[in-house]
Formats: C-alpha cells, structure tokens, sequence
C-alpha cells in the first residue's frame, strides 16, 4: 500500500484547489477527471476506496455513509460557504504532511476556519 496521501475531489469542490495540490506534488484526481460526474455518492466513496484516494467534499452525505459504517480511505471535509480555496489548500497541504494513508483509512478531517 502507497503510505502518501492522494485526493480524490467530489465534484463540488472547485477545480482550483485540485489544481493547486498537483502543483504541490500531491497526486488528485477529480470526478471529472474520470467522466463521472452525478455519479451517487455511494460510488464515489466506493470509487476513492477501491483507488486509495481520500475522498474531499463539501457533501454531508459522506459524513452519513462513514457514521453507517462504510468504510473508506479518509474524508475531508468543510461546510460550503466557510472555508476559501486558500483555506482548502493550507489544510490539504498540512493534511498531507502529517498524517500517512494509513493513518486516514475511516479517518475525517474537518477544515473549519
């Protein structure tokens, strides 16, 4: 297993933040990278999972399907409105500093500023 942490962006989560963690070194891909946009949330959980990607979303419903139980690769989180690209970049980058992918499995972290 691959110990660095790649993102998976959902697709409402702006393009420039993903853009912005490619020009830092971080391995991303984005719902629309993969033509699989409306695809359910449920897919693209399972998706991010199956490739070892931790899943980055303003999407709640993530938060649900963790609390049932489904098992994932890691989730980031922000409340859509309170967190800027900036914000999303600063905590990606720390994110990926100082956790592993290890670490992240069934793990959620939470931007808020």
């Amino acid at each position: 297993m691959v110990n660095v942490i790649r993102l998976y962006f959902d697709e409402n989560v702006e393009i420039a933040i993903a853009e912005q963690m490619q020009v830092r070194g971080i391995e991303v891909v984005t719902v629309r990278d993969l033509e699989s946009l409306g695809d359910s949330d449920e897919t693209h959980l399972m998706r991010a999972t199956q490739m070892g990607y931790v899943l980055c979303t303003y999407d709640q419903d993530y938060l649900r399907l963790a609390a049932e139980g489904v098992a994932h690769m890691g989730i980031v989180f922000a409340v859509y409105g309170r967190t800027t690209i900036g914000d999303w970049i600063r905590g990606l980058s720390l994110i990926c500093e100082v956790f592993t992918a290890e670490e992240m499995i069934n793990h959620i972290e939470y931007l808020s500023y």
